[in-house]
């Protein structure tokens, strides 16, 4: 599986509180969510998003609290991988869990930038920043957790498994 987009790049300790603020908890519709995705720091990203472009932060990405709305926002805005140089663990648990992939890779989240063109595939953890013609190297996604992504979470790839045994 390869993914391909624009990047919106963030620092470190992007909590879940800033990725969806808690004042839009009122709903877990995805598209509403959406909306409000990343408000608090990057008012304009509702609206600049496109289907596919890739968010890349630095440290402990997703801290906060254990809410599956963050992943959900961020999966609903159309974004299609996050990378980052570490995951805060309930976060990256939630992400596969809604079939949102993730990807840890220092080196990367330190070089990419705002707006760089990258492509990722998740069978080799291979990164391309096209913009700027460099290569990186993340841990290739388990077939088993590629499975789940392709499923559109965990719960429907459990289902498709239990069909598949009737």
């Amino acid at each position: 599986m390869i993914k391909s987009g624009k990047v919106f790049k963030y620092g470190d300790n992007i909590d879940t509180d800033v990725i969806i603020p808690a004042r839009y908890l009122s709903t877990s519709v995805p598209k509403e969510l959406a909306k409000y995705c990343m408000q608090d720091i990057d008012e304009t990203f509702s609206e600049r998003v496109t289907d596919g472009d890739i968010i890349v932060a630095d440290k402990n990405f997703g801290c906060g609290s254990s809410r599956e709305h963050a992943p959900i926002a961020i999966k609903a805005s159309g974004i299609s991988c996050v990378i980052a140089s570490t995951f805060a663990r309930i976060f990256y648990r939630n992400a596969f869990n809604i079939g949102l992939p993730i990807l840890e890779c220092d080196e990367a989240a330190k070089n990419i930038k705002d707006g760089d063109q990258i492509e990722v595939d998740f069978n080799t953890g291979r990164i391309v920043n096209i913009t700027k013609d460099q290569t990186y190297q993340a841990s290739p996604l388990p077939p088993f957790m590629q499975e789940i992504i392709a499923a559109d979470g965990l719960i429907n790839y459990i289902n498709k498994s239990k069909n598949k045994g009737e």
